[in-house]
């Protein structure tokens, strides 16, 4: 195990070890830069951009995968079930270029991000770059009948002004030891959450309650989150496997059985993908890669591999070099109605916004 999974893996565990204890003075000077980062925002000191239309960001407090862009994609299918025109903007993460781009059934990895391409898959306007500000203000010049923008993971671009913001938390993981990088798994400190407008939690069931480990076999963290913010659930729904390159291909877990075959996940958190694996009768062999990871056709090749498993997330990123062994799950996130009802409130009320400030401009900063 690398020393990087192995800082990481202590990062999940409820106790605080001696890694993050030796880690605890540059946990320090991050959280140090953080706090200054948000006072600059605040005094106005870093300019904002306040945007003619309301803005609704989903993020977190924590490095990982908590479920952001599930959750992003079904919010944005229920504002337009309401009668909103919504339009998504993301970072693109890996994305060689800064400036705007849209996401298109063209656009590859590469040029816009694996998680953009996802988010693209719903109908929905879909903008990358460096800074979400630039790329919505593109997207509303492109699509001027969008009338709220959806930020996936840009709780902490403070850059862009937002009229509702949401945090995402793993309901298994919480927030780990509950300290800040590289001590911990924390991009701010907890009390962060008491300033948001809701927080979701991903409910542990059924992909994570199936497998309370990590791919090595040790537990995972379950440290909770405080404050009154409204709470809201998540889950995922899985769907049918589908191949990579045979659209109307069908995949019968008894056919494999005997056979040699693979589950991979690049994701920050794989044991719920491994988990629906095994839940739905496959034996597979695991293999984890770090997340958001370039896979080459030498990573996949696995010689005498009946099939090849993987999540949506991965597939964007293997369908150049494809082949019919491989297949990936898609999946949906199921959420509360009530959220949409307390979105859908706030955006009626944000025709003409006020200048709202930034979270904790009247209390502490929670950094």
């Amino acid at each position: 195990m690398t020393l990087a999974a192995r800082i990481e893996r202590a990062w999940w565990r409820p106790s605080i070890g001696v890694v993050a204890v030796l880690l605890a003075p540059a946990a320090a000077f991050f959280g140090a830069i953080v706090a200054l980062r948000r006072r600059l925002y605040r005094r106005g000191w870093l300019a904002r951009v306040r945007l003619a239309v309301p803005v609704v960001v989903v993020g977190n407090i924590a490095v990982g995968g908590t479920g952001k862009t599930p959750l992003t994609v079904a919010l944005a299918e229920a504002l337009r079930e309401r009668g909103f025109r919504p339009g998504v903007v993301s970072r693109g993460y890996g994305r060689r270029e800064r400036a705007p781009r849209e996401v298109n059934a063209a656009s590859t990895w590469r040029e816009v991000g694996d998680e953009p391409l996802v988010l693209a898959r719903s109908g929905i306007p879909v903008y990358v770059a460096a800074k979400r500000a630039a790329a919505a203000e593109a997207l509303l010049a492109a699509h001027r009948d969008v009338d709220v923008i959806l930020s996936d993971d840009g709780l902490q671009h403070y850059a862009l002004e937002r009229d509702f913001e949401i945090a995402v938390v793993d309901a298994l993981r919480g927030s780990g030891n509950g300290l800040l990088l590289p001590a911990g798994p924390l991009r701010e400190r907890v009390a962060r959450l008491d300033e948001v407008d809701a927080i979701v939690e991903r409910d542990a069931t059924p992909a994570c309650a199936a497998d309370a480990t990590d791919a090595d076999g040790a537990g995972r963290g379950r440290r909770g989150v405080p404050g009154a913010v409204p709470r809201y659930a998540m889950r995922y729904e899985e769907g049918a496997w589908r191949n990579l390159v045979e659209a109307n291909a069908r995949l019968d877990p008894a056919t494999l059985a005997g056979g040699d075959t693979v589950a991979l996940a690049a994701i920050a958190d794989p044991a719920p993908f491994f988990a629906a694996v095994a839940r739905r009768g496959i034996s597979a062999r695991r293999r984890a890669f770090p997340d958001h990871h370039a896979f080459r056709m030498q990573d996949v090749a696995f010689p005498g591999a009946r099939a090849i498993l993987m999540t949506e997330k991965d597939a964007v990123k293997c369908r150049e070099f494809g082949d019919a062994r491989m297949w990936f799950l898609p999946i949906r996130a199921a959420i509360d109605a009530a959220l949409v009802d307390a979105i859908v409130e706030k955006l009626r009320g944000s025709e003409a916004p006020p200048d709202a400030g930034l979270p904790g401009d009247q209390g502490s900063a929670g950094v």
